[in-house]
């Protein structure tokens, strides 16, 4: 039973968290304001995050196994990986721009937050080199795989900027340029 109102309480908050992002972005939101939209006293917040950023990141990281949850990691191909990374940056801007905020400005002086934000970064890659690998034939595609993932985190930092950028024309590009025009065979 204590264990339900537990699971209840993070939930709340991580609901009021994610509304409040939306609404006000990740500077704008505070442990009181989490607190009041969750309706949950400070206490209850702090049993379960240690800190607002855990919180957001908590929120963040959500929404990204949410997307990892549509891509299947034996057939993934370049294409769909792409695809699914500029989907997630299109369809959540406010979480892309948190996430993007967390990792650049807290992950560089926070060392849980940078290690979080490296292990996210690996995985991401290691799942791109293996769809890279399975597509093409090349044993070891690690370094394609990296200007793949430094040009689509550079395209979406220029996307949360500039509203006029478009992402996918520019990732699409990428994926011509990396691979010439058989991507859908």
């Amino acid at each position: 039973m204590r264990n339900r109102a537990g699971l209840e309480t993070r939930r709340r908050i991580l609901d009021a968290t994610r509304r409040l992002l939306s609404e006000r972005g990740v500077d704008g939101v505070t442990v009181q304001a989490i607190c009041d939209a969750a309706s949950i006293q400070p206490g209850s917040f702090y049993h379960q995050f240690d800190t607002k950023d855990e919180a957001v990141l908590a929120v963040v990281t959500e929404a990204i196994a949410a997307l990892d949850e549509r891509t299947d990691p034996d057939t993934d191909t370049p294409k769909s990986l792409v695809e699914a990374y500029v989907g997630f940056v299109e369809h959540n801007p406010d979480l892309a721009r948190v996430y993007v905020t967390l990792v650049v400005a807290r992950g560089i002086t926070d060392t849980d937050t940078g290690r979080r934000a490296v292990s996210h970064h690996r995985s991401r890659l290691a799942r791109l080199r293996e769809a890279i690998a399975r597509w093409t034939g090349q044993p070891e595609p690690d370094r394609q795989a990296e200007r793949i993932l430094a040009a689509l985190n550079g395209y979406t930092i220029q996307a949360l900027l500039d509203p006029d950028f478009d992402l996918a024309t520019h990732a699409n590009d990428l994926l011509e340029r990396e691979f010439g025009d058989d991507l859908d065979s």
